[in-house]
């Protein structure tokens, strides 16, 4: 599908994507499932240009979930060490795109070398004001609302906040994704039809849109019919369609 067929004045703000299939497409192709991720991680950079192209302000790509450090250790260490090539790499990118690099989740998880080109990529790319770029790296939705209530409970207990002010604006202002708006879109490849943790507050009024298209093969074209489906919806956050 072309890029002139969307409306460039109804472009989602926040593109949330859930990158699934990279082990299957490995299967599929022959290859241990490491091929597969590395695979994936080639399909990341047309993803991201062509958001920052059609003028998406924050996406947000769930890269590593905290369930995935069940995995096999040699699957977890190859995933790492593509992390930290892949930051490198891409530095040039982010930088010529105008693009900021972010993470969220449980960061300290990560391997050192992992954290220490993270914070550097983001250390570099702190200035860049076209896009937001996201990784939800050992990230968990069910975690992050946890800490929350844990936060926020700490101040109702020390009386900087009263039970009557926590409404959806504290929430927000205390989750990992509180630099952001809501997701407009989520994406999810390879065919699975579940949410698996990823940005559960933050979706609330999001369009789910799910592809059979497995992630290494995710390609500029299956975005934009993904936007192209977002833009034939009708938005109502609970209003009647007369309403809008």
């Amino acid at each position: 599908m072309a890029k002139e067929l969307l409306d460039l004045k109804k472009i989602p703000k926040h593109v949330a994507i859930i990158m699934d299939g990279n082990g299957r497409w490995a299967k599929k192709q022959g290859f241990m499932r490491v091929r597969g991720h590395e695979k994936g991680a080639k399909a990341i950079r047309q993803t991201v240009e062509t958001c920052a192209e059609l003028g998406v302000e924050h996406l947000t790509l769930y890269a590593f979930s905290t369930e995935n450090w069940k995995r096999p250790k040699l699957e977890i260490d190859t995933l790492m060490k593509i992390l930290v090539s892949s930051l490198k790499n891409e530095l040039p990118t982010l930088r010529d795109n105008n693009i900021s690099l972010k993470a969220v989740g449980n960061l300290s998880l990560l391997p050192a070398k992992a954290q220490r080109e993270l914070n550097e990529v983001i250390h570099a790319t702190k200035d860049n004001s076209r896009m937001d770029l996201t990784l939800a790296l050992s990230y968990g939705s069910r975690e992050e609302l946890i800490t929350v209530i844990k936060n926020v409970a700490s101040q109702v207990k020390d009386g900087s906040l009263e039970l009557d002010q926590i409404d959806t604006g504290v929430i927000n202002k205390h989750l990992y994704t509180s630099y952001m708006p809501d997701v407009d879109l989520l994406i999810r490849t390879s065919g699975e039809q579940r949410i698996s943790n990823f940005l559960l507050w933050q979706i609330a009024y999001a369009e789910l849109y799910f592809t059979e298209v497995l992630w290494p093969d995710f390609r500029k074209e299956h975005l934009i019919e993904a936007i192209h489906n977002y833009q034939d919806r009708e938005r109502r956050f609970g209003k009647t369609s007369e309403q809008l």
